[in-house]
């Protein structure tokens, strides 16, 4: 799981949608030939097939602007590894940002992307329900750990496991911290879950705004958690928690130092077999930290490091889909540096080969702005906005809006945010938070202010 919180978490105007004009031909084309037989954003048929199976229902929330999301797709769902599980459930993907989705949002929450859903469809209860990313071996666990609960016989430390995830399968963060913390005291050192509870334990502490136990109780577990994907996700959300917690708090810089070491370790050779895409939020995490410690030195050169490997992964990626996954990142890696053109390039090559994504020109309009080729970012806006919709626009509009008020036109800016304010209440309240409502009103209001 990779769950970094400048990305995954925040729900808001500044969050990191789509039908399927909006995605990449490569996503269109996902399924074909694929080792799972998932179903594309039709919750009522998915849950009457699972009904007339007499099996779960696994349920892949994901969105188009979404990195992680799109590194599952090109690198774990395609592999076929996973052909040998088809029968064990039925499939359904759920792009979260099409309006038509925004009932199955009502009834299942999404606040971290991707979140996977294990569902028992006699009573549509969520039996799992897991947020991030996830290598096949991990799947795998998580399979498992669905069908025992939705059999009923886990007992000991998976049944604490189990009731954990049905609490925060059922929007009861605290609390289902409680019974993972109770798992991982009743388990063994060598508990095969181990790892994966830990990452949910983190999740759920996050979901309860518990930031400093998030941090503290990451601190205490991690030496116990094996040298794997999981060890490098805990330390990436534990940066995430005590990163948020108040300036003002004596422990924060504590906590920060602490898990920044934890993070050199994690990133130290024998390297750590795990998705790039998790190694690169590990990064991505620890950048900020070291900016929330005052090091911008420090800061700077670790993205100096985070961008030349982006650079070799993405020069490793087997398609132009699967190269975008390391677009966003490249994108903010080369902000930190001061050095927007060095992202440019790769980006401008993602909007010749996936014409059909919006998330190319959305991003280069942001990197020409920064450019100061204000005329270009506004050309690379309009073509965004054509292409992306849903909750998703609204940040299409808001950068917008920024370009033209950089550009002087104040009043061009204003009717694009009272746009924006007008299509966001178009949408479910499940789609669109009234905190992103009341963003887009700020932003409207200190235009009209200037």
């Amino acid at each position: 799981m990779r769950t970094h919180v400048a990305c995954l978490f925040v729900v808001g105007l500044l969050a990191c949608t789509a039908s399927r004009t909006g995605s990449s031909d490569a996503l269109d084309d996902a399924h074909e030939g694929a080792p799972l037989p998932f179903i594309d954003d039709d919750y009522a048929r998915a849950l009457s097939e699972a009904k007339a199976k007499g099996v779960p229902l696994f349920v892949d929330t994901w969105a188009p602007w979404c990195h992680t999301c799109r590194s599952m797709k090109a690198y774990v769902f395609t592999d076929k590894a996973l052909a040998r599980h088809a029968g064990r459930f039925v499939w359904l993907e759920i792009n979260t940002d099409l309006p038509s989705n925004a009932a199955f949002q009502e009834k299942y929450p999404v606040e971290f992307w991707p979140t996977f859903f294990i569902i028992d469809p006699k009573e549509e209860k969520p039996l799992v329900r897991f947020a991030g990313s996830a290598t096949v071996a991990q799947l795998e666990k998580i399979f498992e750990d669905g069908e025992r609960a939705y059999r009923g016989d886990a007992q000991g430390a998976e049944a604490a496991l189990a009731r954990g995830d049905a609490l925060y399968g059922a929007n009861k963060p605290a609390e289902a911290a409680e019974a993972f913390s109770q798992a991982l005291s009743q388990a063994p050192h060598d508990w095969s879950r181990r790892g994966r509870t830990v990452e949910s334990l983190l999740v759920a502490f996050w979901g309860a705004k518990q930031f400093e136990p998030c941090a503290r109780k990451a601190i205490e577990e991690l030496p116990r958690v094996p040298r794997s994907p999981s060890l490098a996700n805990a330390v990436t959300m534990a940066i995430g928690c005590a990163s948020s917690l108040p300036g003002e708090n004596p422990q924060r810089k504590e906590l920060l130092n602490a898990l920044d070491a934890k993070g050199r370790e994690a990133l130290a050779p024998p390297l750590i077999d795990m998705p790039a895409d998790d190694r690169s939020g590990l990064y991505e995490a620890m950048v900020d930290a070291r900016s929330e410690l005052g090091d911008k030195a420090g800061s700077k050169a670790l993205a100096t490091e985070w961008l030349t490997f982006l650079e070799g992964e993405a020069a490793k990626a087997p398609n132009p889909d699967a190269r975008s996954v390391f677009d966003s990142h490249r994108m903010l890696a080369a902000m930190i540096l001061e050095d927007p053109m060095r992202a440019v390039p790769a980006i401008e090559q993602s909007e010749k080969d996936l014409p059909n994504d919006y998330n190319p020109p959305a991003r280069l309009a942001n990197l020409y702005r920064a450019l100061g080729r204000l005329d270009d970012a506004l050309a690379a806006n309009a073509r965004a906005l054509t292409k992306v919709q849903g909750s998703r626009k609204l940040r299409v509009f808001a950068d917008r809006a920024t370009i033209q008020a950089a550009r002087g036109e104040k009043d061009a800016a204003v009717k694009t945010m009272e746009e924006a304010i007008s299509y966001a209440k178009t949408l479910s309240e499940a789609q669109v938070s009234k905190r992103q409502i009341e963003s887009l009103d700020k932003k409207l209001a200190e235009l009209k202010a200037k």
